[in-house]
């Protein structure tokens, strides 16, 4: 699959007829930003690229500066096998928080992964690290920044 995409399983019963339950929701209050954003994270939590792309532009539509659903977003056009669209969106997200170290991570993943750029990778990995090295986002990036050099 595209960017290492998982397939889709169908989601159980119990988050399908949550997925359905705020589904109504949205359908009733397209303006409910909250409910767009739990609806963009289960079709994200259920491997529904696409339509977690959807729900997560309603929500963007709504409140534009949310560096998380931002991320969640290009995390989603990344397994859409889109990622250009990834990286604009984690571009975005870090420009609106320089610090939002998920955002950073993945900028070097799509730099690593998908568009054989390694020192963009290593520069956005280096940032995380420098910016909060005792995080577990720095701990993972010093991971992929060791894998990068046995490439």
């Amino acid at each position: 699959m595209p960017g290492g995409a998982l397939p889709a399983a169908p989601p159980s019963a119990e988050m399908q007829a949550r997925i359905n339950q705020i589904e109504a929701v949205v359908l009733a209050d397209p303006k409910n930003h909250d409910a767009w954003v739990a609806l963009g994270n289960d079709y994200f939590d259920t491997h529904q690229a696409q339509k977690a792309v959807v729900a997560y532009d309603r929500a963007l539509a709504l409140q534009p500066d949310d560096p998380n659903i931002l991320t969640d977003q290009g995390v989603m056009y990344r397994n859409l096998g889109q990622p250009e669209k990834a990286l604009a969106n984690f571009q975005k997200a870090n420009k609106i928080q320089p610090k939002h170290l998920p955002s950073l991570i993945n900028i070097g993943v799509v730099y690593a992964n998908d568009l054989a750029k390694p020192a963009e990778a290593a520069k956005a990995w280096n940032k995380v690290v420098a910016t909060d090295p005792t995080s577990e986002q720095a701990t993972q990036a010093r991971q992929m920044l060791a894998d990068l050099k046995k490439k």
